[in-house]
């Protein structure tokens, strides 16, 4: 199967099972998950919303907007928020753009009181159950995710911690441990039966490394308490659900391998993430190690927030490495780097001046910044970034570095814009000299696109060709842009070789026809 055959649509059919270290669909055909992530709308964070300071979690987020608004209006607020921020037509959109799954995160407070005890939110599960509804009619996968859990597990604005501790892995006289297991055996007796739930993500980046200016923690002890509530979770989740896979994530952001040191489950994923790296294979292999020793399959169940030059080089790579990827996040406010972009209020700088220490507005004034901005979050109200999906798939309509090669021969050359060498990718050019040739792997979801690349040529002769067939054959001399149109209809290896000469090339852009 081709990549894009393995991240298709039609192959959304059953519980997702672990096999030789990779996933399986319910009609046992293996399956590449591609998706989005849902940041925002059950767990509001501040960035999202163009604020400072304090103002970058749920809580905090919370209290502005009844600080501003008052509580009638707060209250009114978030329902609509819920009710506008993901619809039937965002789930559409990502079905249409070629998704196959999305990462569902759900901050605990949205299903479960906070309160003493143990009370459910119906409501909560309500939006919950309505979106499995979407995916299921779309077929999308949705990788049902604990993001901020009871007491915190990351101990970071991310979690909706208080103060920063992840109490659930640090306390022992709190409830929040009682209440996490609660809640992961709550979710296992409402989904055991919905396979679209492709897998349970226990918890999202738990046990951060140590912040400036909060108290120092003890990482080893961290690291034992949340593999002892890995194993609790899985023990309990079991005794109702025996099917639905389980995503484990490592510590540090999800960032190291060597967390991974038992297998905890049989149907299990090994899920972490990765921000602002290198986009090189180096990145990968602690992790296809562990693939490799533990049976499992991977997943990049979080990344994102860079330039598409960068997408278009880290996701193809990971995805030609059979590594399942999630973006973050589908939609944010005033972007570039996700598909959907909201638009700020016309009053919205008031809100924002107030995060910053400036003047409060008017009651009038924060409400009606806030009720625009439910109209603006609504998916047919924003602004669709078009270069980002096609760089996540390397589709026509995007860009990537002629460093980013899949294989190369000859002594192709890494240099800086002086000729030297050098291993830092974003000042990276590709130096080619006779002989030498380096290979790219297009993906055209059956469109038809021009490659173009530029140069100062030295008296040099190219070959183009895909799939070994030849597309150009040409010398030049100087400064000169070089136009190569590349059949759709399949996905195809291009290569760029050097016959004869010198040149050397920055960013092969793949656009559309």
């Amino acid at each position: 199967m081709t990549l894009t055959e393995k991240m298709s649509r039609t192959l959304v059919d059953g519980f997702l099972t672990a096999k030789d270290g990779r996933m399986f669909n319910g009609r046992g055909e293996e399956i590449l998950l591609c998706g989005m992530g849902l940041g925002n709308w059950l767990l509001p964070e501040g960035y999202m919303w163009r604020f400072s300071g304090r103002y970058d979690r749920p809580r905090t987020i919370e209290a502005l907007v009844r600080e501003l608004c008052g509580s009638a209006f707060a209250e009114s607020f978030w329902k609509r928020f819920r009710e506008n921020y993901i619809t039937e037509a965002d789930v559409r959109a990502m079905a249409e753009n070629g998704f196959n799954s999305v990462r569902l995160p759900v901050n605990w407070r949205v299903v479960m009181e906070d309160e003493p005890g143990i009370t459910w939110k119906e409501d909560g599960f309500a939006l919950i159950d309505r979106f499995l509804g979407w995916c299921e009619k779309y077929r999308l996968y949705v990788c049902l995710d604990l993001h901020g859990a009871p007491g915190g597990q990351t101990g970071h604005n991310i979690d909706d911690s208080a103060d920063d501790i992840p109490r659930l892995l640090t306390d022992t006289q709190s409830d929040s441990r009682e209440k996490t297991l609660a809640l992961w055996c709550e979710f296992a007796r409402r989904y055991r039966n919905r396979w679209i739930v492709g897998m349970y993500d226990l918890l999202n980046e738990p046990a951060r490394s140590p912040k400036p200016g909060t108290p120092e923690l003890d990482h080893a002890a961290l690291r034992e308490s949340l593999k002892r509530f890995y194993r609790d979770c899985i023990r309990e989740i079991r005794k109702i659900d025996p099917v639905h896979m389980i995503s484990v994530e490592s510590d540090v952001w999800a960032s190291r391998a060597d967390f991974f040191t038992e297998k905890f489950d049989d149907n299990l994923c090994a899920h972490f993430h990765c921000y602002w790296c290198p986009p090189r294979r180096e990145k990968y292999l602690d992790f296809l190690a562990v693939r490799e020793n533990l049976d499992v399959p991977l997943y990049l169940g979080e990344s994102g927030e860079n330039t598409m030059l960068w997408f278009c080089a880290m996701y193809p790579l990971a995805l030609e490495h059979d590594v399942g990827i999630n973006i973050w996040p589908w939609k944010k406010m005033d972007t570039d780097s996700s598909p959907c972009s909201v638009k700020k209020p016309a009053l919205w700088h008031r809100i924002q001046e107030y995060t910053k220490g400036g003047d409060r507005p008017s009651y009038s004034d924060a409400q009606a910044a806030f009720e625009e901005y439910l109209d603006n979050i609504r998916y047919e109200n924003c602004g669709w970034v078009e270069n980002v999906i096609p760089s996540i798939f390397r589709r026509p309509g995007s860009a990537f570095r002629a460093c980013d090669f899949v294989r190369c021969g000859g002594d192709v050359r890494r240099v800086d814009e002086n000729g030297i060498e050098t291993d830092q990718w974003e000042k990276t050019l590709t130096e080619f000299t006779a002989g030498c040739s380096a290979e790219y792997t297009l993906y055209s979801a059956g469109e038809p696109g021009v490659i173009r690349f530029a140069s100062e040529f030295e008296n040099a002769v190219i070959e183009v060709s895909a799939d070994g067939e030849t597309l150009l054959r040409t010398t030049a001399s100087g400064k000169r842009e070089i136009a190569v149109p590349v059949p759709g209809g399949h996905d195809c290896v291009l290569k760029i070789a050097c016959m004869k000469g010198r040149f050397t090339l920055d960013v092969i852009e793949w656009r559309k026809a």
